[in-house]
């Protein structure tokens, strides 16, 4: 049945999403898709009200811009929806119809700010004084510069690189910051052919992994995933119930540490993030349409420090791995069994949504790419089911967006635990698609029985450093000669696998050896240190002379209820004031050199279709991957699944609203920027009853409704 508590609305239209009734050609599907805006915002009256509406609705914490969800009405009442709007807008606002309480005015110099000192602590504060009543503070600044949060909290910016950061109240996506002197500020291109990525990941922020906050889970025995943390959390009202997430969100990274970041010599962040900011359906536990404006947050903290954002898709409805990061451990239900296909048609509307939003000029500059899909499980899952699933994800994307640099982001697939080798030539002509993958030790099973802690000359490390460039060179060097731009999305100083929850809650390391050695770094000895150092400078590969682009991963672990962070090897934070990670990435040039291992040569300049120019559009050869494919492992033809039907009307993620220092409007766009993608959502076949879209991998009864309407 469909998830407890889901009434099927009616539906006004019977064909469902990617009936396999027609089976369109990629050029008839660009044929019919909707033509390419390259600026759609409603006029900047849609943001206005009244100021006593406005106070009433000042309710969120200070720093925080004012994002809401909104769902976007059906095309044809879109032109007088926003006519009436217009008119009538304080009044709706006021009577709260068709906008979601809580919105907050705010002045800008609010909006890159985090309240957060140098300690973890609330974001939350009140509101800085009117201009009127304290001085007027720097808009921008270097090394030595003193930075002030929105509660009045300040520290001092330290970049020895040559990096700046920027927040101009009046003018705050101006884009002109930088973190370092060989990055260029997000107001200029990035260059595939000559800029290389130095990256950490934001892991565990807003999709929780145990091994990242082992805290919470250790409060709630029995916790394996964010599905039963939060199921768990909900119920325990005494302790606050879910409102401890939005804490989480709130005080796990702050602003300070994205200015570390930058002051590091690193240039980009990569920013996993859940499908529940948007939504949720009914029966799904997750805290829903919370943490999207503590992203937008996020992102304008690192628009304020010149930092890029990989923005990564890393839950998927159903679950694509069944991994305890894609929200629920155990099963994959993505483009698997009874309710594969379903749960792949969200995920592809979840991908337009945020498609729409990244866009858009206020935010393309900052987050130039986006991952779609973190880990899809291709074993289970099939290559041709996959591939016809990025296909058809690219034909979405750039029927938004358009063809052309500068045109929306770059597009990230993963490869799928398949290496490089499925993907050689494939889509080829595609604009400015990107291979992802993930070079992990950790996590290859082995006991890892080879010593690192070798001593602190040139041998530190043992054999693990020649092993890292012979890693990096197999996966990242074959796929750029044979796919074109690829990156690292993660990758971590976990030579084995020990660190409390990493393998999972309940799950033990496959180490040969005491893992206790490796979970307390206050143990470590100058040798340990050393092999970890020269280990890690061997991951970054900067001996190629075009860029790898990497992330490690993550920027920082929480620590323990033994108040200590017990998987260290995977925290770029700790490794730095430890010391075995590099405090310039630059460094590491030469490393594998050094060690007599030789690279695949860069096959730069890329073709010029790869990063947007001449010759890219329709990717060739994809005929053969037709959306929806055939049939779904597990599930059996696609033409006999369940499906959902384009009833539903579609989400649109909210800018912050925002006002200069003279009382005005900013523009940070309105969260869509191709007014002439007018598509509905998915939503549920009117009779249809539908399986557990979470646990359908066994045999279910699929409703003769849903049969026949799919079959049409």
């Amino acid at each position: 049945m469909f998830p407890p508590g889901f009434a099927p609305t009616s539906s006004s239209a019977d064909s469902p999403l990617g009936s396999t009734s027609t089976r369109l050609s990629y050029e008839d599907k660009e044929k019919y898709s909707t033509p390419i805006s390259s600026r759609s915002h409603l006029a900047k009256d849609e943001h206005e009200r009244d100021d006593a509406t406005a106070s009433t609705l000042s309710t969120l914490p200070a720093d925080l811009p004012s994002p809401r969800i909104e769902q976007r009405p059906p095309p044809w009442r879109r032109r007088r929806l926003i006519l009436a709007f217009l008119i009538t807008g304080p009044i709706l606002l006021a009577l709260g119809v068709g906008i979601p309480v809580g919105l907050a005015s705010m002045k800008a110099k609010q909006l890159n700010a985090s309240p957060a000192g140098s300690t973890k602590q609330s974001n939350g504060g009140s509101p800085l004084p009117t201009d009127s009543s304290h001085p007027v503070r720097p808009i921008t600044g270097g090394d030595g510069s003193l930075v002030t949060m929105v509660d009045g909290s300040t520290f001092t910016y330290s970049n020895k690189f040559g990096g700046f950061w920027s927040s101009d109240p009046n003018n705050p996506t101006s884009d002109s910051a930088r973190p370092n002197s060989w990055t260029p500020p997000l107001n200029q291109t990035w260059d595939f052919n000559t800029d290389k990525i130095y990256g950490v990941n934001l892991g565990g922020l807003f999709v929780l992994e145990p091994f990242i906050s082992p805290g919470l889970f250790q409060k709630y025995p029995g916790a394996v995933d964010e599905w039963s943390l939060t199921t768990m959390m909900a119920e325990d009202t005494a302790n606050g119930g879910l409102s401890q997430l939005e804490h989480h969100y709130d005080t796990f990274i702050t602003e300070k540490d994205i200015a570390e970041i930058a002051g590091a010599g690193l240039n980009w962040v990569r920013l996993p993030i859940p499908f529940w900011a948007i939504e949720t359906w009914p029966g799904e536990p997750f805290l829903a349409k919370t943490s999207w404006k503590y992203i937008i947050r996020l992102i304008g903290w690192c628009r304020k420090y010149g930092l890029r954002v990989n923005l990564d898709l890393h839950t998927i409805p159903g679950s694509q791995n069944g991994y305890n990061h894609s929200g629920r451990y155990g099963q994959v239900n993505f483009l698997h069994g009874t309710m594969g296909l379903a749960n792949a048609q969200r995920a592809l509307n979840y991908i337009r949504i945020i498609t729409e939003f990244i866009s858009q000029p206020e935010w393309r500059n900052v987050v130039p790419m986006f991952g779609i899909l973190n880990e899809p499980l291709m074993p289970m899952i099939g290559i041709n089911q996959l591939q016809s699933f990025y296909v058809e994800v690219y034909r979405i994307v750039r029927s938004i967006t358009g063809y052309g640099a500068g045109k929306g982001p770059y597009i990230g697939f993963h490869e799928g635990f398949s290496g490089p080798d499925p993907w050689a030539g494939f889509m080829r002509g595609a604009d400015r698609v990107v291979l992802d993958m993930h070079p992990y030790f950790a996590f290859s099973g082995g006991t890892a029985s080879d010593p690192i802690a070798t001593g602190t000359g040139p041998t530190a490390g043992g054999v693990w450093p020649g092993r890292a460039c012979q890693r990096w060179d197999n996966l990242l060097g074959s796929s750029r000669a044979n796919y074109g731009i690829s990156v690292a999305g993660e990758w971590s100083n976990g030579w084995n696998d020990c660190g409390l929850f990493l393998n999972g809650v309940g799950f033990a390391p496959t180490y040969g050896g005491n893992c206790e050695d490796w979970e307390n770094s206050a143990n470590w000895d100058a040798a340990t240190k050393a092999g970890l150092l020269h280990f890690a400078t061997a991951n970054f590969v900067p001996d190629w002379n075009a860029n790898i682009n990497s992330f490690l991963s993550p920027d920082q672990i929480g620590n323990s209820t033994r108040g200590i962070v017990e998987s260290p090897l995977w925290s770029y934070q700790l490794g730095l004031e430890g010391g075995w990670m590099p405090t310039d990435p630059r460094t590491a040039a030469g490393t594998c050199a050094a060690l007599n291992i030789p690279l695949t040569p860069a096959p730069t300049p890329y073709p010029s279709w790869m990063t947007g120019g001449n010759g890219t559009g329709i990717p060739q050869d994809v005929d053969q991957l037709v959306w929806p494919p055939a049939t779904i492992l597990n599930g059996g033809p696609a033409n006999e699944l369940p499906q959902y039907t384009a009833t539903a009307t579609a989400a649109t993620l909210a800018p912050p609203i925002a006002t200069g220092t003279d009382g005005k409007n900013l523009d940070f766009g309105n969260g869509w920027f191709n007014a002439q993608d007018t598509e509905f959502a998915p939503g549920p076949i009117s009779g249809c009853v539908y399986p557990d879209a979470w646990d359908s991998t066994q045999a279910a009864t699929i409703s003769s409704a849903c049969v026949a309407q799919a079959a049409q």
